[in-house]
């Protein structure tokens, strides 16, 4: 006699109210600090007032949570139904710089090239979803390190008080990072259920106790904001659609799509839900469209956050309801300025701790998946993960290193993921072909061709 189970897949788990709303904030403390910081960067280069500044965080927050909701939720043909968090991309800083500070174009110029590059992005995921065959786990576990690589630096300079800092590597704050490290550590060891998987939550509110003791929190302008506040389209002008620009950021939605493609992978590895190509262009679809509304609602491209990614890591809590929840949190704080205010006090220290551990945990499951990867029987391999890790430390190691290259190049170059990811492809084209990798007389397969090796 047959036995029928309706087991839940984990990913589509549905959650409490209460424990809902605690695991999505802390998602949202986890990306806060980074989906804030491109309208401060773009707002004070720009020279806007402060109220303009605030209304650009608000209409970010706003947006994170739409493209959070349609990402995770999923409508139709969009969305990649797993637990990912979308947010600003900093890819796109410098090219929104260069056309922000054009007179003829400004802040309308920025927003015109989001809304064309988004259109052009949601129109040609399907090609890139394409590319899904050259990216066997060879490749695959060489881009999720490079990502680990790269913003693994993210923690350390939270840790040490933040880039631009006066007083970065206080003891003080090294000390009060180790300690949320040593707090998350213990309880994700001694503490079971619920409590365990809000370690995190749980490191950030003990920093942050320990921060308002050392009188190390800022409240400035919590009184300056109101309390609620609708953000409506179009706010700074209608957008200008220059051609030049929508190239630019055409380009920059090009590489976060690439990007996009190695943390999917890495999440559909942690969540035990491998991406497949018709899950890959769902994804890449809401990339597009959350850039799209981005430049409608007076803010910019985004992307999935990888910091979330290793959030799902160290928690192991896989449901995408969750981060469903942490979208409606992030539009409640888009539209009532204090809560963000008070949010956005927390500081970077307090949160330098728990980025060590996330970050890291993207990087953990690189090299689990390389570890797989046969070096025994194809010494090419060996070669082809060298030289890409190598390439995705060249902007890592040296911000200088293209300095004498052409400033519009900078998008390409200044990307380690996509210099491992460009690297990865080409090496094991050159050295593996594009064959599905073949079983040797013990059954193993060389892990190298354009077939996905079963994990």
């Amino acid at each position: 006699m047959s036995v029928t189970t309706n087991a839940v897949d984990p990913v589509d788990e549905r959650l409490p109210i209460g424990k809902l709303f605690m695991l999505g904030l802390q998602h949202v403390l986890v990306m806060y600090a980074g989906a804030v910081a491109v309208p401060l960067i773009i707002g004070g280069a720009l020279g806007l007032p402060k109220d303009q500044i605030a209304f650009l965080i608000s209409a970010d927050l706003m947006c994170c949570g739409i493209a959070t909701l349609i990402q995770s939720v999923g409508i139709g043909r969009f969305g990649i139904r797993m637990p990912v968090i979308m947010a600003v991309t900093f890819a796109a800083v410098g090219p929104m710089l260069a056309i922000g500070t054009n007179p003829s174009l400004g802040l309308p110029g920025i927003f015109g090239a989001t809304i064309a590059s988004g259109i052009i992005g949601t129109l040609i995921a399907p090609l890139v979803g394409k590319l899904l065959r050259f990216f066997p786990p060879i490749v695959t576990g060489i881009v999720i390190t490079s990502i680990g690589l790269t913003i693994i630096g993210v923690g350390i300079n939270w840790a040490a008080g933040g880039v631009g800092n006066p007083d970065y590597g206080d003891p003080v704050y090294l000390g009060v990072s180790f300690a949320v490290l040593i707090f998350i550590l213990l309880v994700t060891r001694f503490v079971k259920g619920f409590f365990s998987n809000i370690a995190v939550l749980l490191g950030i509110l003990f920093g942050f106790v320990i921060a308002l003791m050392l009188h190390k929190v800022n409240f400035d302008g919590l009184d300056q904001v109101k309390w609620f506040d609708i953000v409506l389209p179009f706010h700074f002008g209608m957008p200008v659609f220059d051609p030049w620009a929508i190239l630019t950021l055409t380009i920059v939605i090009l590489i976060t799509f690439i990007e996009s493609t190695g943390m999917f992978l890495a999440l559909g590895e942690i969540v035990g839900k491998p991406v497949d190509e018709k899950t890959l262009v769902a994804g890449l679809r809401v990339d597009g469209v959350a850039t799209v509304i981005g430049g409608l609602f007076n803010t910019f491209p985004h992307t999935s956050f990888s910091q979330n990614i290793g959030l799902v890591g160290v928690t192991g809590v896989k449901s995408r309801w969750v981060c469903a929840a942490a979208g409606v949190i992030l539009l409640v704080f888009g539209l009532i300025p204090k809560m963000s205010v008070v949010v956005a006090s927390i500081p970077q220290f307090v949160l330098g701790g728990a980025g060590v551990v996330m970050f890291g945990m993207v990087l953990a499951t690189g090299i689990k998946i390389l570890s797989k990867v046969d070096y025994a029987h194809n010494r090419y391999n060996l070669y082809i993960v060298a030289i890409s890790i190598g390439m995705a430390m060249i902007p890592v190691a040296s911000n200088k290193f293209f300095a004498k290259m052409p400033e519009q190049l900078a998008p390409l170059l200044h990307s380690g993921i996509l210099l491992a990811t460009l690297s990865a492809v080409i090496l094991n084209a050159y050295f593996n072909g594009f064959k599905t990798p073949v079983a040797d007389a013990h059954g193993r397969k060389n892990g190298s061709g354009m077939g996905l090796e079963a994990h």
